[in-house]
């Protein structure tokens, strides 16, 4: 990148192109190392009552970013915000699915001077989730301009195979902070979906039990 893109700060910027290992643990749990295995950052499940949420954070525990999502919304809408922080004044961007129901990954980013859904989007993710191949764009979908990429882990005779890891290519002067939160919103997403999927089929039988009995 001829310019540096950083949304969350240049201290998370190197001026040469890197990769990152993201470990997906159970819960929303991410860990990120270099290739070497030094941890980094860390990503921390933080639901409350009201709302699902995730906190990006140092190695040592220190907050960075808190993820919350946005009750009740049709598109899939996040917000970030500085450190712990929840207040409108403190949100450094937000995030939103292009459209309710999607096959392929596709996650639109707005700066918190956007308002989105009226706005073209900052930068976008499109790719395939359960593939671990999925790209970031700087601008919109016609957009060619790449921050990062994701790829899976090549199996290695010395180190077994984790399926639940994958590799993040980071472009050179690009915040690494700011692109591990969007692969954390996605992951929290699809967490969701998840989820939500094994209540309908646990609700459809109990009423097929229920029914049959």
């Amino acid at each position: 990148m001829a310019q540096p893109v950083y949304v969350i700060g240049s201290q998370f910027m190197a001026p040469y192109p890197f990769d990152l290992i993201v470990d997906l643990n159970s819960g929303g749990n991410l860990v990120i190392t270099d290739m070497n295995h030094k941890v980094l950052l860390k990503v921390k499940s933080c639901n409350t009552t009201f709302h699902h949420g995730r906190m990006l954070l140092h190695a040592d525990g220190t907050p960075i970013v808190r993820v919350r999502e946005k009750i009740l919304s049709k598109h899939n809408r996040w917000k970030v915000f500085k450190g712990d922080s929840t207040s409108s004044s403190n949100m450094l961007f937000s995030t939103k699915q292009p459209s309710i129901i999607q096959f392929k990954t596709s996650l639109n980013v707005f700066l918190a001077n956007k308002m989105n859904g009226k706005d073209d989007c900052d930068f976008k993710i499109k790719g395939s989730w359960s593939k671990k191949k999925c790209t970031i764009y700087m601008g919109d979908s016609h957009s060619s301009t790449i921050i990062a990429q994701m790829r899976k882990m090549q199996k290695s005779k010395k180190d077994k195979f984790d399926k639940d890891k994958f590799v993040v290519t980071i472009s050179p002067n690009v915040d690494y902070a700011f692109v591990i939160t969007l692969i954390a919103i996605v992951d929290a997403m699809k967490n969701l979906d998840k989820e939500y999927a094994e209540q309908i089929s646990t609700s459809t039988s109990q009423v097929i039990g229920a029914t049959a009995s």
